[in-house]
């Protein structure tokens, strides 16, 4: 059922952030709302459960952006499992340190994207880091903005249903 329903936000938060990105006419930049999903199953999901989301949101994203194909899906399982790592170390309980977890995934996540794009194609993919830091500070705000919504959605996944409770 968790599976579902992040596959089902990744899609809306996708169409959601492609309407915003056109009607605010950012050339530079975009808002990396699957790598705040990501790092939200980093922090918050099962190793297989967190994988095979991360697979399912990233196998979107490469449907959605026109990139080489498979490239988002490894760079989404391949950040959940640094954010994994990366989470045993430090503290996420709160908005904010949830928004810095998110920025700094998505910092990695965008120079891999990056080098990737860069090492496939012919017309390399280095103009894309002129719009980094306005991508980054936009995924902070979405990862502000989403961490209630989040939370909602976990507190109720964790609550059993059924007769014996």
């Amino acid at each position: 059922m968790k599976f579902l329903v992040t596959v089902g936000l990744a899609l809306a938060l996708l169409t959601l952030e492609s309407v915003v990105v056109k009607q605010a006419g950012l050339v530079l930049g975009r808002i990396d709302v699957t790598v705040v999903l990501v790092a939200f199953l980093a922090l918050r999901a099962t190793l297989l459960e967190g994988a095979f989301s991360a697979f399912a949101v990233g196998y979107l994203l490469d449907l959605m952006s026109g990139q080489p194909t498979g490239l988002f899906t490894f760079l989404a399982v391949f950040t959940f499992l640094v954010g994994r790592l990366v989470a045993t170390f430090v503290d996420v309980r709160g908005a904010m340190s949830f928004a810095l977890f998110a920025m700094g995934a998505d910092v990695g996540h965008s120079l891999l994207s990056t080098f990737f794009t860069w090492l496939t194609v012919k017309d390399g993919g280095t103009s894309s880091l002129s719009g980094l830091p306005l991508q980054v500070v936009l995924t902070g705000a979405a990862a502000l903005a989403l961490f209630p919504l989040l939370r909602r959605f976990e507190a109720s996944q964790e609550r059993q249903t059924g007769l014996l409770r």
